[in-house]
């Protein structure tokens, strides 16, 4: 009969090696699960923000259509509520431009043709915008195209550099300690004008548009004169869709 061969034990160095791994292996699959329960709380309590934001609308809404309604029965005239945001886009270039309407424009970031960026409204904003108003124009946009304008053209302010908002982490990482922890946070913070539009509105990078289907009609004169530089209002709404149709027309193939 031949011997048994022996089995040589493991080297020392093997078994811490084998040692450290298995617990490598059981702390990275800790901090995984770890990592899913918490990313399924932030995912219920974002979903229920969404819908909390979603019933806050439509009940606004209603409450401006029952308002006019009760003022038509009556026959009094019902004065909606001032807009608290508008979105403002550079139209025009620098040539004859005056240094202080270029300082309120870069005051406006608005640096380059076809920039667009949302100012609060007050009187200090409401005077600026009249001291530059035949290089730009400007509206209240709806929270539809708001959501578009982020979505799709927005990019976030992350260490001096200009990144798109792929995900929530972005938005969580910057504006997390202002209980803005998602895109639909900032979208809502924006629209509602909540109480630190200031710090997203400058986590917000300035939107880069491309020119609006169809052209503009003639920006020497004042949109009121069928022109386009001036104050829109609520059709600055079909100008935005105008200028991001390119996107629309890409996103449909998907």
């Amino acid at each position: 009969m031949q011997a048994e061969k022996k089995v040589p034990p493991k080297p020392e160095g093997l078994l811490k090696k084998e040692e450290r791994n298995t617990k490598i292996a059981a702390t990275l699959k800790e901090q995984r699960e770890k990592r899913r329960t918490e990313n399924k709380t932030k995912r219920e309590a974002l979903l229920k923000r969404i819908q909390q934001y979603t019933t806050e609308h439509q009940e606004e809404v209603a409450q401006g259509v029952t308002a006019r309604r009760a003022a038509k029965q009556n026959g009094q005239i019902h004065v909606p509520e001032q807009p608290k945001v508008a979105f403002v886009i550079r139209i025009r270039g620098v040539n004859k431009l005056d240094p202080r309407s270029v300082r309120i424009l870069r005051l406006l970031r608005l640096r380059q043709i076809h920039n667009g960026a949302f100012v609060r409204i007050n009187k200090a904003t409401v005077n600026l915008l009249r001291r530059v108003e035949p290089y730009i124009t400007f509206g209240y946009p709806s929270i539809e195209n708001i959501r578009k304008l982020v979505l799709k053209r927005g990019y976030g302010k992350i260490n001096h550099q200009r990144i798109p908002l792929t995900n929530n982490r972005l938005v969580e990482g910057t504006l997390g300690k202002y209980g803005i922890s998602s895109v639909e946070d900032l979208i809502h913070e924006i629209a509602t004008v909540g109480p630190h539009f200031k710090e997203a509105n400058n986590f917000l990078w300035t939107f880069k548009l491309r020119g609006p289907r169809g052209g503009f009609s003639q920006k020497r004169h004042p949109f009121q004169r069928r022109g386009d530089w001036g104050n829109r209002e609520h059709l600055i709404n079909d100008l935005i869709k105008r200028m991001l149709w390119y996107l629309e027309s890409l996103f449909k193939d998907y």
